[in-house]
Parts: structure tokens; sequence; C-alpha cells
């Protein structure tokens, strides 16, 4: 018996981790860091892409910033964001 199309979807989403999701961003660059850019990947033999995630990887590793999971729940809006935007926006009434 053969799974269904559906059935291997649903297994192949319950099998993803967090490290098999990418994300896509833009990132503007003045024309000199291009160039050096350019050169160093064909330096390197890799992608610009290969060379900004080495770059961002290098960059955190370095910061100060922790480990992100500690950051979770830190928010006050406790799972309701239109509470809290509510309770921000009567506070600017007052104020005004």
């Amino acid at each position: 018996m053969q799974p269904s199309e559906r059935a291997l979807r649903f297994l192949d989403e319950l099998m993803m981790t967090r490290h098999d999701i990418t994300v896509r961003t833009i990132v503007d660059l003045p024309v000199e860091q291009m160039r050096r850019l350019a050169l160093l990947c064909r330096k390197e033999k890799i992608s610009r892409a290969e060379a900004v995630r080495r770059a961002v990887e290098q960059l955190l590793r370095n910061s100060s910033v922790g480990d992100v999971q500690a950051y979770f729940g830190a928010s006050k809006t406790s799972g309701n964001v239109s509470r809290q935007v509510m309770r921000l926006r009567a506070q600017w009434k007052e104020r005004a």
C-alpha cells in the first residue's frame, strides 16, 4: 500500500527542523563593498550568499548577544498583541 501524497507532505512537515528553514533577505551594499565581495568570492570560490552567511555567523559568534531562545517570552504581550496595542494607544491618548 502506497502512502498518499497528502500523507507524505504531512510527514515532510513533521520531520522539518529549524535547520531546514531558509530565509531570503535583500541587503543593500555600497558599490565598493560589492566590488570587494566579488573579489573575495572569486578568490574563495564561493557564492555571495555563502560569503554573507559566513560573515553573519562570524558576527554573531563574536557578538555579546546570547542564545536567541533566551529572548522568547520576553514580550509584554502575554500572547495577545492586539490587547497590548490597545493599551499602548490608550496611554498615548492620555498623554496627548
